[in-house]
């Protein structure tokens, strides 16, 4: 049968002839995927916008640009776009811990958080300030949050790389402001943004 592809571009090519190959895709990024679809949708969405990510890049594969290497763009892309379809609950959650100090969407992630004690005092003034951000800097700023590039940002949104730096510096400073300048909340590393 011959070695596994490595790369994502050569699972996905492979799985044209061989369609089960493709779970190595999944194996490798499902995890990260789910993580980051929980963190902007909570438990209850994470599964199935998850399953919906890999099962629109399978019937999608045909089309994937075999030039890049990585599917991680790709599969943050389509997982954004499918978390698009729930902003309004995403909005109202965030203002509602903003407002209550009690946040259910991110609630059992952060629980198993380390740093929980730090997580929940700045979790307020931190969702607040994602709220009040304009909807296209909020989801430039919680795709980068995933620790991609300006580049991976870019090909996940489907934007130029130019018009996500100025996204991403336009979020950044309206967020600094709201929180007090709290650098450990919104830097800039190496091109991609972190939190924490």
């Amino acid at each position: 049968m011959g070695e596994p592809p490595t790369d994502d571009a050569l699972v996905i090519q492979e799985s044209l002839e061989r369609p089960e190959i493709f779970a190595r895709l999944y194996d490798r990024h499902a995890a990260e995927i789910h993580r980051y679809v929980m963190r902007r949708l909570g438990d209850s969405h994470a599964d199935d916008i998850t399953a919906q990510t890999f099962l629109i890049a399978f019937r999608n594969r045909a089309r994937y640009d075999v030039a890049r290497a990585s599917a991680r763009p790709w599969l943050y892309g389509i997982a954004g776009n499918l978390i698009g379809s729930h902003r309004r609950s995403e909005v109202r959650a965030l203002r509602a811990l903003a407002r209550t100090g009690v946040d259910p969407v991110a609630e059992s992630w952060s629980e198993r958080a380390d740093e929980r004690v730090t997580a929940e005092a700045s979790q307020q003034a931190l969702a607040g300030a994602i709220a009040a951000l304009p909807g296209k800097d909020r989801h430039v700023l919680l795709v980068a949050w995933a620790d991609l590039t300006y580049q991976e940002c870019a090909d996940a949104l489907g934007l130029p790389v130019g018009t996500v730096r100025s996204r991403l510096n336009r979020a950044r400073r309206k967020m600094r402001k709201a929180l007090g300048a709290d650098p450990t909340l919104v830097s800039d590393h190496n091109g991609a943004v972190t939190h924490g």
